[in-house]
C-alpha cells in the first residue's frame, strides 16, 4: 500500500512495521482503555486501509473508508502537543473528505477531552473551541479487579461459581492449553462459524440484523490475529472437550497494571464454558503480566452483552468519546 499525501502531509500505511513507532507514543499516555494498543487496531483494520503520521510529535492513526478519512484514536503523545495535533488532523481530514460531516475522532479518553476543551487559557477561547466541535459520549469499557475474577467470592458471584462447578463436573475430561496459532487456527475458525450460527439463532431479529453486519469484520479480525499472533505479542488459551475445541480467548497488556481480553468465544451448547475459560484466562493474564485489572472492552451497544459484563461487577466503567465538527 502506497503513501497517501493530503494537504502536504504524508500519511504512511499502517502495517506491522508501525508497531514499535505506535508503542513508543503509547508509553507517553496513562490510559487503560482497550483500544489503546497496536494489536487491537491492527487486527480490526484487516479489511480497511489504515494510515499514520507523526503530527506535532503525536502518533495519528487514520482509516480510509469509502474515500473518507476518519481517526480511530486521538493523537497519541504528551498532553501539551495533543490539542494542536487534533486541530491539524481535522484540517487533513477536511482536505481529503467530500464533506466536513465525515471527519471525526473516535475512542477519545475522557482526560484527553478535558485537555482539548480546557486547553485555552481564557474562557472566551474555550467557548470558541466548543463552537467548532461536538463531543459525544459513546460506549464504556468494563474494567475488573483481576482478583475478583479469579476468586469469585461473595453472593454477587454465586451464579458464576455454580456455572463453573457444573461445567467441571459435567466435563471432567476437559483440557486447556496455551493458544498456538499454527496449531489451533483451523479449529478456532470452525468454532467461530458455529458461534455465529448459534448466536443468531438466540438473538432477537432486530439485533441479529445489526449483528450480522459486523460479522465479516470480526471474522477477518480473528484471521488477522491468528496470522500474526506471535508478532503482535498476544497470549491466549483454548479449551478442549472430548478432543474438540470448544473455546478460545486471547489478550495482551495495555499498561503496567491492566491487561485486556481482545476476544473470547465458546460453544453456546457447553454450559459454563464461557465462565470457566474467562476465569482461567484471568489467572493467565495475572501470572504472565502481573496486572491488577482486566479490561474486557465495551459491549458494542448490545443489551445482552451489557448484562453479561455488568454481572461480573466491574471495578469501574471508563467512558469513550467521539469528537465531531459542527
Amino acid at each position: 500500500m502506497a503513501n497517501l499525501t493530503v494537504k502536504k502531509q504524508i500519511l504512511k500505511p499502517f502495517t506491522l512495521d508501525s508497531k514499535p513507532i505506535m508503542e513508543k507514543h503509547l508509553t507517553k499516555l496513562n490510559t487503560d482503555l482497550s483500544d489503546y494498543t497496536f494489536a487491537a487496531n491492527y487486527i480490526w483494520l484487516a479489511n480497511s486501509s489504515g494510515f499514520y503520521a507523526i503530527i506535532n510529535k503525536c502518533f495519528c492513526l487514520f482509516v480510509m473508508t469509502g474515500g473518507e478519512l476518519t481517526m480511530l484514536l486521538p493523537p497519541l503523545g504528551k498532553k501539551k502537543y495533543v490539542t494542536d495535533a487534533i486541530i491539524r488532523c481535522f484540517e487533513i481530514m477536511n482536505a481529503n473528505n467530500s464533506s466536513p460531516y465525515y471527519a471525526r475522532i473516535d475512542y477519545v479518553h475522557g482526560d484527553m477531552i478535558n485537555e482539548f476543551v480546557q486547553s485555552a487559557d481564557e474562557a472566551e477561547s474555550m467557548f470558541e473551541m466548543l463552537e467548532h466541535y461536538i463531543v459525544e459520549k459513546k460506549l464504556v469499557d468494563y474494567i475488573y479487579s483481576v482478583e475478583s475474577l479469579i476468586e469469585l467470592r461473595g453472593n454477587s458471584y454465586h451464579t458464576k461459581r455454580t456455572e463453573i462447578n457444573k461445567f467441571t463436573k459435567s466435563y471432567s475430561d476437559h483440557t486447556i492449553e496455551p493458544l498456538e496459532s499454527a496449531k489451533h487456527k483451523d479449529e478456532i475458525m470452525g468454532l467461530f462459524n458455529k458461534w455465529v450460527s448459534d448466536r443468531v439463532r438466540y438473538m432477537p431479529k432486530e439485533e441479529a440484523e445489526v449483528f450480522l453486519e459486523g460479522i465479516h469484520q470480526e471474522r477477518s479480525a480473528i484471521k488477522q490475529m491468528l496470522k500474526h499472533f506471535d508478532a503482535l505479542g498476544l497470549i491466549g488459551l483454548v479449551i478442549y472437550i472430548n478432543g474438540e475445541l470448544k473455546g478460545f480467548t486471547a489478550g495482551e497488556r495495555i499498561n503496567e497494571t491492566t491487561a485486556t481480553v481482545i476476544i473470547e468465544k465458546t460453544d453456546f451448547e457447553v454450559l459454563g464454558c464461557a465462565q470457566y475459560i474467562f476465569r482461567e484466562f484471568s489467572k493467565m493474564l495475572k501470572e504472565h503480566y502481573g496486572v491488577t485489572y482486566i479490561n474486557v472492552g465495551d459491549d458494542m451497544g448490545f443489551e445482552n452483552l451489557r448484562k453479561v459484563k455488568m454481572s461480573y461487577r466491574p471495578f469501574k466503567l471508563v467512558p469513550k468519546y467521539t469528537i465531531y465538527q459542527k
